[in-house]
């Protein structure tokens, strides 16, 4: 079983990724099969190439994250709440969202889930 503070140190890791704009640094934290579905409900980007491409994208919006409360660790699962701000379209905005990491046993993520939906997004009209 994955260690729990290895579980929050990437967590740490991804929030730092997004501050420093490296999407390589995110997508490292992930085995080669992962899963991202960002938001739930939408096709999910699978493998390591797809989430390093969706990732470059997400960052060029300039979005930064910010933890809102402790990481939550059970199992092999991690879920954090936090808010993504950004510069879009001319004005500030935010996203209120909560994230899931499940991790194998090498410490690795291999599904992120993203939950939020229109009543998480401010600014965005």
């Amino acid at each position: 079983m994955t260690d729990p503070k290895a579980m929050e140190a990437a967590v740490h890791e991804y929030v730092a990724a997004f501050d420093a704009a490296a999407p390589e640094r995110v997508a490292a934290l992930f085995a080669e099969g992962a899963t991202v579905e960002d938001p739930v409900g939408t096709p999910p980007h699978v493998g390591k190439a797809a989430i390093l491409a969706f990732y470059a994208a997400s960052m060029q919006t300039g979005a930064k994250l910010k933890l809102d409360g402790p990481v939550r660790i059970c199992g092999p699962y991690a879920a954090f709440a936090f808010t993504v701000h950004l510069h879009w379209e001319g004005r500030d905005q935010r996203v209120e969202v909560i994230d899931t990491f499940r991790f194998d046993d090498d410490g690795k993520v291999i599904e992120m889930r993203a939950y939020f939906g229109p009543t998480n997004m401010h600014g965005f009209s």
